[in-house]
């Protein structure tokens, strides 16, 4: 009872990545008292939950989770917030990290109010890298309608007129172009890298045709087509005509479970292909579904009753088989597939309007390592070395999960990265 419990104000964590899983790990330690600095590579916080119409297990709009997230972080003065940032160099012992961070210019102050005048005058478009590239944006843009910050960005390929008419749109004088890269240092007890995940290169999977026909788009792609901010305003259209699909194919493992690509289950991909025929069904009430799988993994009662409930839709047919070989009608940009059917022994050949790559979930890291002194394994994990302590990897940095794993995972991370601090 007279034990003094509060929170030592000894230390400061750093977090690195803004995702949903970064976003836990930060509130959970400021909340206690602890100060965090949030670092973001990306404009906005948010990272990949952003990209989804919805997200298990209720279904819920990204809104959902990140804006009450994004409230907590307004409201608590612990937390500071580095977007279009990225850690350079970490220095240093468990307690007593020096961490370099390089912050790229925003060319937008915060002044900003997110009017849009700088858009409705800007010309210049560039690929909107949110929906994939399936279509464009203007070169002044705000990431997405949930951005955080709600700050518009000025891409550096704006043309000069347009970086003129910009700034004499701008009533708030909020548009600099005079702004630099800086470079600065942070002294932090405890690091945790919330890297994320990006899909895995389907235009690696040569067999599946994605790159070469429009009509194959992967499972990300197919989320965006599904928002209501995606290129289609939520409508799901094939890409090559804009047609309504009719029939439409789920190859699952597309570069999961393959020693060639990524050798592991990615988890995540069965439930995201089931939510998408929920989509087409929405959309499409008599469209025909075809799902073919090397095993469905429903992890969890309420995934196995998610999965049992499609089993009872008439038009949504589950084919035990791997899509073998994928080529396009000519004439008719439709896809046709190859697939074996192990129940049966049978060869499947089979026309559809569209094919969706279920691709799996590849760790950041193992694409772009962090610079500092961590393990991985084999996949480019981080894996975790609670004896060392000090640096600690959360959600899909460590493992693929969903975003419920990836809560947890970071709140208890966030425990460890509070450890490192009491016990310094």
């Amino acid at each position: 009872m007279t034990t003094d419990n509060s929170a030592p104000m000894t230390g400061s964590i750093m977090v690195v990545g803004g995702g949903i899983s970064g976003l836990t790990t930060a509130l959970e330690a400021a909340e206690v008292g602890y100060e965090v600095f949030l670092v973001e590579k990306e404009a906005s916080l948010g990272g990949r939950v952003t990209q989804l119409k919805h997200y298990f297990p209720k279904l819920c709009p990204p809104t959902c989770g990140l804006e009450i997230n994004y409230r907590r972080i307004k409201d608590n003065k612990n937390i500071k917030v580095f977007t279009l940032s990225e850690v350079q160099k970490v220095e240093g012992a468990p307690g007593d990290y020096t961490v370099s961070v390089r912050t790229a210019p925003r060319y937008v102050n915060e002044n900003c109010t997110a009017c849009g005048e700088c858009a409705a005058v800007c010309e210049t478009e560039i690929s909107n890298e949110f929906n994939f590239g399936m279509d464009r944006r203007k070169a002044a843009y705000l990431p997405h309608n949930m951005a955080f910050p709600q700050r518009y960005v000025m891409d550096p390929a704006m043309s000069t007129d347009d970086r003129e008419k910009v700034k004499e749109a701008c009533k708030y004088d909020a548009v600099d172009f005079d702004m630099e890269e800086k470079t600065f240092d942070l002294k932090v007890g405890a690091i945790v890298w919330n890297t994320g995940w990006q899909p895995y290169d389907a235009t690696k999977i040569d067999n599946l045709g994605f790159g070469r026909y429009q009509n194959v788009v992967t499972n990300m792609m197919l989320e965006r087509l599904a928002s209501l901010n995606g290129p289609t305003g939520g409508k799901i259209l094939r890409p090559s005509d804009d047609k309504e699909p009719e029939t439409i194919a789920f190859a699952q493992c597309a570069g999961s479970r393959d020693e060639n690509h990524l050798s592991y289950c990615s988890y995540i991909c069965c439930m995201a292909s089931l939510k998408h025929a929920t989509y087409l069904r929405a959309q499409y009430p008599d469209a025909k579904i075809y799902i073919y799988y090397i095993d469905l993994r429903s992890p969890g009662r309420k995934y196995e009753n998610f999965y049992a409930k499609l089993k009872e839709d008439e038009n949504i047919f589950f084919i035990k088989g791997k899509v073998a070989e994928v080529s396009e009608e000519a004439g008719t940009g439709n896809i046709n597939l190859v697939a074996e059917d192990t129940i049966t022994g049978d060869k499947v050949r089979q026309t559809v309007d569209m094919l969706v790559l279920a691709t799996g979930m590849q760790p950041t890291a193992a694409v772009d390592k962090p610079a500092a002194d961590l393990t991985y394994n084999e996949e480019g994990f981080i894996v975790n070395d609670f004896s060392k302590g000090g640096m600690f990897a959360a959600g899909c940095a460590n493992k693929p999960a969903d975003v419920v794993t990836s809560n947890q995972n970071a709140t208890g991370m966030a425990l460890k990265a509070i450890q490192t601090l009491v016990r310094r």
